[in-house]
């Protein structure tokens, strides 16, 4: 019994350190909202995105969650009219990171959320376990 429930903190855990990392990107991209190219031509920052695997852990047989690959979010780079700005092309626009500070948001929020939920999964495991400690003395 006391074995599940490890298990169950084990599965939690996973999913914290897959949210963890989410939470990094999400950081990354909001820090780069503004970062256009440094020359004429050069593309601005590319958003990315993180994808997710599960995968079965041999040793406890479980099905656990990490972070896949952190892939680049290919749409379109929005456009900004600046004729005055150097980088701008020959139509006068400037290209922008196609980051979303709103998308950021609503990522980082249902991040933290999934990753509140695995930290309760893991503390209510960890006090049921020791409730059958309890039991067994």
């Amino acid at each position: 019994m006391a074995g599940n429930l490890s298990i169950s903190a084990d599965i939690a855990v996973s999913g914290m350190k897959a949210q963890s990392q989410r939470l990094r990107v999400i950081s990354e991209n909001m820090a780069n909202a503004d970062s256009v190219g440094t020359r004429p031509g050069e593309a601005p920052y590319r958003r990315q995105v993180v994808t997710f695997q599960d995968y079965l852990d041999k040793e406890t047989g479980a099905r656990m969650v990490k972070v896949a690959k952190v892939v680049p979010d290919n749409s379109q780079f929005p456009l900004k009219y600046d004729p005055k700005n150097p980088l701008a092309d020959e139509r006068g626009y400037v290209a922008q990171p196609n980051v979303n500070p709103l998308i950021e948001m609503m990522d980082m929020k249902e991040a933290q959320r999934t990753y509140d939920a695995n930290l309760n999964m893991m503390q209510t495991a960890r006090d049921m376990n020791a409730s059958v400690l309890d039991l067994l003395k």
